[in-house]
């Protein structure tokens, strides 16, 4: 196989996967080097908004497979403040086919607003809404493991450097309380702090450019000790038509509802390799939220509830002239879903039979 060959499947294992079932590229880590400690000094953003027009939305076609693996490289960040960088390697073995971007309409909240506040411990405790999180420094993540918490890399490193709450970052629990009497009030909730161990943070979100970055925004915790919720499986993003509905949901602690846990649900408007653009109704604190959809297992014969996305925030596209307001999500691709598996498991090959 020519190196041009080899170079084409690369390129191809990055696109939308046409089946959540298709075999993943293998992330193989190269070397880790120390870097010096994190100063902390960046202010918490709540709501990212970026600007794309239409030569940036298809800026697939002219990135290298060099640039994917850069891209995939990380950050970890550990709870005392060291830091390494793991530069990674990538073997094709996946595929797809590419999505085309097309521009829609304008919109915002306004009118009738399409989501739900989800009251009561019962609706609260059961699935898929108690593998909801609220991370400390103001946003929203989704349990991914018996440790790990999915959310979005901006809520921890604004690209420069990390958040200020980052150093002591903690991971909140929506629990209620327990009454004299071993039960539990009617709307007695309590949040519950977890620590975390280190967090890990793609090299695409922090060293790559604007016009990159909003694809890579997204960045896994480790707790430190495990919790005893369910926790929801991660899949490769398949295309909406593959998905009951076209719809994603997601739930988060939207910042314009105090205390309360928000859940919605939207068709997905469009795609491109690395996003997801909806206009489901959402607020500063939202983001990070783990954006699932339900999707066909054949094996077991049935709709599976499975995480696809994180919720990013808003993008401004700019086509003939015009601008389009989007509600943005990061899709996982079948790379972001191998290197996401290898920072949970640790071993790249046991990832191979997800």
């Amino acid at each position: 196989m020519t190196c041009c060959q080899v170079a084409a499947l690369l390129l191809l294992s990055f696109l939308p996967s046409a089946a959540a079932g298709g075999l993943l590229p293998a992330l193989i880590p190269r070397s880790t080097l120390q870097l010096g400690k994190a100063q902390f000094s960046a202010q918490p953003v709540l709501e990212l908004t970026t600007h794309c027009d239409e030569a940036c939305a298809q800026r697939e076609a002219t990135l290298v497979p060099q640039d994917f693996q850069e891209y995939l490289s990380y950050e970890t960040l550990y709870a005392n403040g060291t830091r390494t960088l793991t530069t990674v390697q990538l073997s094709p073995r996946g595929s797809g086919t590419e999505r085309r971007w097309r521009a829609r309409r304008k919109r915002q909240i306004y009118g009738a607003d399409g989501r739900f506040s989800i009251s009561g411990s019962h609706f609260l405790m059961d699935y898929p809404f108690s593998t909801t999180v609220k991370i400390s420094t103001g946003c929203t993540g989704v349990l991914v493991s018996s440790r790990h918490v999915l959310t979005a890399a901006h809520c921890v490193h604004d690209g420069t450097d990390y958040v200020k709450g980052a150093k002591k970052i903690k991971v909140g629990f929506l629990t209620p309380l327990r009454s004299a009497g071993n039960g539990t009030g009617p709307g007695r909730l309590a949040m519950r702090w977890a620590r975390v161990w280190r967090m890990q943070v793609p090299n695409g979100w922090i060293r790559s450019p604007n016009s990159v970055s909003m694809d890579y925004d997204y960045a896994l915790l480790e707790l430190r000790r495990p919790h005893r919720r369910p926790h929801m499986k991660l899949t490769v993003a398949p295309a909406a038509e593959e998905m009951a509905g076209k719809r994603i949901h997601f739930s988060g602690f939207d910042s314009d509802r105090p205390g309360e846990l928000v859940y919605r649900f939207c068709g997905v408007e469009d795609e491109t390799a690395h996003l997801i653009y909806q206009h489901c109704d959402a607020k500063p604190g939202a983001s990070g939220s783990g954006v699932y959809g339900k999707v066909w297992d054949p094996a077991r014969h049935k709709w599976e509830r499975k995480v696809i996305g994180v919720f990013s925030g808003h993008q401004w596209l700019e086509v003939g002239g015009e601008q389009h307001d989007y509600n943005v999500a990061v899709r996982l691709t079948a790379p972001k879903f191998a290197q996401i598996c290898y920072w949970i498991k640790g071993d790249y090959k046991s990832c191979q039979k997800e």
